[in-house]
């Protein structure tokens, strides 16, 4: 209990530093790669996901869904990977090499779907090299780029917002 305490502070001043020194590139490349950061106690269905990348003419292999849960889940998709506390160490090290390589990838967008403010939440946010970050409205606005103030429950207007955002900085493609 003790050392969970001194844990998460060394995580916050990493996730503190992490941002601080984070550069923003937006380049005029199209979207051809998907990432998904979400909760699991807030949101399971991952086919909203699916319907949005058909819409940004994304094709299946370029959509990677991570969730995030505090309790285990047993019951996954093929096509997603569910990561818990356990996964982090201090400093932001991330223990799970399935988590590392998601960081890793550099996805054209990155979706942070997730209300709670849950430190491994914005941990995996903040270190994914993604070019351009999406997400709902946070307490610490410099996780995304682009900052949709929605609830949770209102997928469609997030959906909705994202695709015209997207398509005002010319980052869909015209065909599949």
């Amino acid at each position: 209990m003790f050392f969970r305490a001194f844990k998460e502070n060394s995580n916050k001043k990493y996730l503190n530093k992490t941002l601080s020194n984070r550069e923003v590139n937006v380049d005029n490349s199209k979207v051809e790669s998907l990432g998904i950061v979400l909760n699991m106690a807030e949101s399971k269905d991952f086919s909203m996901f699916k319907t949005l990348a058909d819409k940004l003419k994304i094709h299946s292999n370029n959509l990677k869904v991570v969730g995030f849960s505090n309790e285990k889940i047993d019951a996954l998709n093929t096509w997603d990977l569910c990561f818990g506390p356990d996964d982090f160490g201090w400093n932001g090290s991330i223990k799970s090499v399935e988590l590392q390589s998601f960081l890793d990838k550099k996805f054209d967008v990155l979706i942070s779907y997730y209300a709670t403010e849950d430190l491994e939440l914005k941990l995996i946010t903040a270190l994914s090299k993604a070019k351009f970050k999406v997400g709902i409205l946070q307490s610490d606005e410099r996780l995304n780029d682009l900052i949709i103030k929605t609830s949770i429950q209102e997928f469609n207007v997030f959906e909705n917002e994202v695709f015209k955002y997207i398509t005002i900085l010319n980052k869909t493609k015209n065909e599949y």
